[in-house]
């Protein structure tokens, strides 16, 4: 895979996808599990969103991997990178809750049958869970990777210091 886009390390900018995705997605979820009459309308759409979402996690994940070898080792990036691990699950998650909660809204459509109600109360809560621990997951990752990006190039005076200044 890519390691670089037009000379530029992948990751800074794979990881974008990650960032807007992932919590377009979550809310998404939210919005449909919580609000029924959203169901019909929306839920397809956030689907698309939630698989877009999990097929960009393994990329950033990957690529990050690819970044990894080239840079200093360091505790801000062995952080980054242990909690960028676990993403992919949580998201995993949320595609599923959506992935059921529209399946069983077409099984009720087109049956008389009420299983396919519990079905999609269920898969809401796991949507909820996977949405909320995604959002998370994504501000907590977010926040180790610019640590471990700029820990050390400014001082607490705001000053910017290092080999290129």
């Amino acid at each position: 895979m890519f390691s670089t886009i037009f000379g530029l390390p992948a990751h800074p900018l794979v990881v974008h996808a990650v960032v807007v995705l992932v919590p377009l997605a979550a809310l998404s979820a939210l919005v449909v599990a919580v609000w029924p009459a959203a169901r019909d309308r929306y839920a397809p759409a956030a689907l698309v969103i939630a698989t877009l979402a999990l097929i960009s996690v393994p990329l950033a994940t990957h690529t990050g991997e690819q970044l990894e070898r080239h840079v200093r080792p360091s505790a801000f990036v062995e952080q980054h990178t242990s909690m960028a691990d676990g993403l992919l699950p949580f998201a995993g998650l949320l595609w599923l809750g959506l992935a059921v909660l529209v399946a069983a809204r077409r099984l009720g459509a087109t049956r008389e049958v009420s299983w396919p109600r519990y079905l999609a109360g269920g898969a809401a809560v796991v949507a909820v869970v996977g949405a909320v621990a995604s959002g998370v997951q994504v501000a907590r990752i977010g926040d180790s990777g610019a640590r471990a990006a700029w820990h050390g190039v400014a001082t607490s005076s705001g000053q910017v210091s290092g080999p290129h200044h």
